[in-house]
């Protein structure tokens, strides 16, 4: 999504300067071409050759920099932007904004593009809480601006409050969800699960697996990232919430299929990728079960739990997922007669960099004909947008008849 987009970062003069380094990193990393365009207040925090170091890009400091290939038109930096993200963003660029002052080079990009723009405010709490700030705030985003943060946490100054700037990763989540408006998912509602349900055992065991919930958090991103408006239904993993997504926390298969029921309504795909698992204790002890009070072995009674691919029905794609260790195309096809959905994406999790956990995932998708397209190991991202490709396809032909 980011590869190849010109993205401005323009970084004002916030002690969170230094972590706009990292960004311009990360950004850089993932193939987008940053030019970094800073204050004079920002110099004074972080040199202009940190950034140029890590974007391989002349910085721009001022309108009046000759050797600068934008210092004189300055609207040619404005017209060559994807997205203009200014991280971290001070009280006095936002109220300069506001009222349309360019007395910088910043301001005067931000008032020349007709590209969208991102606010990462970073700032005293109190600078922030203030009524002209949030007046502004509220100005801007009428306007159309974007804003991310800031987040709640430990400040510069010492205590603690509302203020300090988003984490990275939450900015650059935003900055692929902006970028990706257009896309071919633009306008539809998809449904994704993640992770893998806990059935409580006693309020400190529970049956469940070993998901890990990469696969379907990639799935959601992508998904954001191609225009689709996107509900992440998830059992509890170790990821972060993506950005620019609705996150539906559960733990429980019964809560994963009450969330899923809700979340479908207005649906145009379902896609399950949680691993949710298949029995559930009959009842839970309401008192940790005591190691000394059991004996030698612990008998539990287990019952299956819903089978919510199955039980969930709409005008909907539904898109199951099959992790198998042995026959697996033999078994997913079963599953996909049984359960009537219209893609399943079988894996292997004896195939090594295929299993639970890893980063990597080797896939086939079969359809509903039963056709099946083997694909190679790739990033859970790449499969994820593999995945999308299908569904996409599927709206569409969807919408012919």
């Amino acid at each position: 999504m980011l590869n190849n987009k010109t993205i401005i970062l323009g970084v004002t003069g916030s002690i969170a300067v230094y972590k706009a380094a990292e960004l311009a990193s990360k950004l850089t990393q993932a193939g987008a071409k940053v030019e970094v365009v800073m204050t004079e207040a920002a110099t004074k925090f972080v040199s202009p050759l940190t950034f140029r170091s890590l974007t391989n890009r002349p910085v721009v400091t001022s309108m009046w920099e000759l050797a600068s290939e934008f210092s004189i038109e300055h609207v040619a930096l404005a017209e060559a932007a994807d997205v203009v993200v200014i991280a971290p963003a001070t009280a006095n660029i936002i109220a300069k904004l506001a009222v349309g002052i360019a007395d910088d080079m910043l301001s005067c990009t931000v008032l020349a593009t007709r590209a969208p723009v991102i606010i990462a405010p970073a700032m005293h709490s109190g600078m922030w809480e203030n009524a002209i700030t949030q007046e502004n705030v509220a100005k801007l985003k009428k306007r159309g601006l974007v804003f991310v943060g800031p987040e709640y946490g430990r400040l510069a100054s010492g205590g603690m409050g509302q203020g300090r700037f988003a984490e990275i990763e939450k900015i650059i989540g935003t900055i692929s969800q902006v970028l990706g408006r257009k896309g071919d998912l633009a306008g539809k509602r998809i449904v994704v699960t993640a992770g893998g349900t806990q059935e409580a055992i006693d309020p400190v065991r529970f049956v469940g697996n070993h998901s890990s919930g990469k696969m379907g958090y990639a799935v959601a991103e992508a998904a954001r990232d191609r225009g689709a408006k996107v509900t992440l239904v998830t059992a509890p993993t170790a990821l972060p919430d993506p950005a620019g997504i609705e996150v539906v926390h559960i733990e429980r298969a019964a809560q994963m299929r009450k969330a899923v029921v809700k979340a479908v309504t207005e649906a145009d795909a379902l896609i399950m990728a949680a691993a949710v698992a298949d029995y559930q204790p009959k009842s839970r002890a309401r008192q940790k079960i005591k190691r000394e009070a059991t004996g030698a072995s612990l008998t539990l009674n287990l019952v299956r739990t819903p089978d919510i691919l199955s039980e969930v029905k709409g005008d909907f794609i539904k898109v199951g997922f099959a992790a198998e260790s042995e026959n697996l195309l033999a078994n997913t096809r079963e599953k996909l007669k049984r359960k009537q959905v219209d893609l399943f994406v079988a894996n292997d999790i004896t195939v090594p960099g295929s299993g639970f956990g890893a980063d990597t995932n080797k896939v086939t998708l079969i359809s509903k004909d039963g056709k099946a397209e083997s694909l190679p190991l790739m990033s859970k991202r790449e499969v994820a947008d593999k995945i999308l490709d299908r569904v996409a396809g599927l709206l569409r032909r969807k919408k012919k008849k």
